[in-house]
């Protein structure tokens, strides 16, 4: 068998970027990307706004982007706004395509895994596969140094019998029915006649009924007077929401190199994973050596630097979560589309100034003080660091 510079375990977003990064400035580093799925990327849909990455980075995932909209819509009880901010948008379809043209004869596929040291990749059939280095990139799993909250989805991405008319994606909607938790309708129109509209709740756990969120697709498919026609995908998932934890014992239980959010790699307040999956693959692509210790030091630095730099957004998702009702969150959201653009533009890129965080915090809360206060204060009553 081969053996490989880099052994990548699970070919999703993450492990794909850093490929691909790797690929171009790389090009003579063996890797392998390996999935249990029958595709790379499984069934998602990935998003960003044209300030979360800079020009170079543009430039290097535009083989991904299938779709740019100059801006967007959100839409609140006492608020309506669009928005001059580009929206992009990555396809499960697109990402297939691009890891299959580039990586074909080096991508395992329906592979399982049954074990992964530093140097080597043990598959379910007995096959052991060596390496200089693997990094896991297996998607998110539960942990007990980090309290999440969740924004947990169905999409449905449908046909329409006639053109919904729509121009810029809304990516919130929260006029709906709240449904004992932070809800909104996020719509993407695809072409005049295709949108895939997501049924997206921000909820305390990670678990979302599927035939209820289905049924209010419908619903309010119907509402906007979208006539349904074929459904041409769905796709569900649970985005983590970071509320607070302990970094220092989240990386004591991670001894081998991972990567997206298996490494705690995401908007803590979005979810969104894509800008710091591109980062990373940016940060991998200028090291010179590949071992399973050069690459698990560089990515706990540089995650635990993104960890210390989200501080001040884990205290607005305490905010969100704990500090009132779960059907009155909406509220949270409807004055922070009140802000400046720019800032709004800052807040989704991670990338707040001192001014930005002031502006975000004066005039009156809209959540009661001393919940606001109690919420603020919970990780040191947990004593958990931040």
């Amino acid at each position: 068998m081969p053996r490989y510079d880099l052994i990548l375990v699970g070919a999703g977003l993450a492990n794909g970027l850093i490929a691909l990064r790797l690929r171009q400035q790389r090009p003579s580093l063996r890797i392998l990307l390996i999935d249990a799925e029958r595709e790379p990327g499984a069934n998602h849909t990935w998003s960003f706004h044209a300030e979360d990455l800079t020009e170079t980075q543009h430039r290097w995932i535009a083989p991904l982007v299938v779709h740019h909209w100059p801006g967007y819509e959100v839409r609140f009880p006492q608020r309506s706004r669009s928005l001059n901010s580009g929206y992009f948008c990555v396809t499960s379809e697109r990402f297939v395509q691009v890891i299959r043209d580039r990586f074909a004869p080096d991508l395992l596929l329906n592979t399982r895994v049954a074990g992964i040291a530093s140097r080597t990749v043990t598959l379910d059939d007995g096959r052991v596969l060596e390496s200089d280095a693997v990094i896991d990139g297996r998607g998110y799993q539960p942990d007990a140094a980090l309290c999440m909250g969740f924004q947990s989805f169905v999409g449905q991405e449908w046909q329409l019998s006639e053109p919904h008319g729509l121009t810029a994606p809304i990516i919130m909607d929260a006029t709906v029915d709240q449904q004992a938790g932070y809800r909104f309708v996020y719509s993407l129109p695809f072409s005049a006649d295709t949108l895939l509209i997501e049924d997206t709740h921000y909820i305390d756990n990670a678990t979302l009924e599927g035939d209820r969120a289905r049924q209010n697709i419908r619903a309010y498919a119907a509402q906007q007077g979208w006539r349904l026609d074929r459904l041409l995908r769905e796709e569900q998932g649970a985005l983590p929401i970071t509320l607070t934890g302990d970094v220092a014992a989240f990386w004591q239980k991670h001894d081998l190199p991972c990567s997206g959010l298996r490494a705690g790699l995401f908007h803590p307040t979005t979810g969104y994973s894509l800008p710091l999956a591109v980062a990373l693959a940016d940060r991998l692509a200028q090291m010179q050596t590949f071992t399973s210790e050069t690459l698990h030091a560089t990515i706990q630095q540089f995650a635990s630097q993104a960890w210390q730099q989200q501080r001040f957004f884990r205290m607005l998702n305490r905010m969100l979560f704990l500090a009132g009702p779960a059907d009155q969150r909406w509220q949270v959201m409807q004055r922070f589309y009140g802000l400046p653009e720019g800032l709004i533009a800052r807040f989704y890129a991670g990338k707040l100034t001192l001014p930005d965080r002031l502006r975000i915090l004066s005039g009156k809360p809209p959540v009661p003080v001393l919940a606001a206060l109690q919420a603020i204060m919970t990780p040191h009553r947990q004593q958990a660091m931040q």
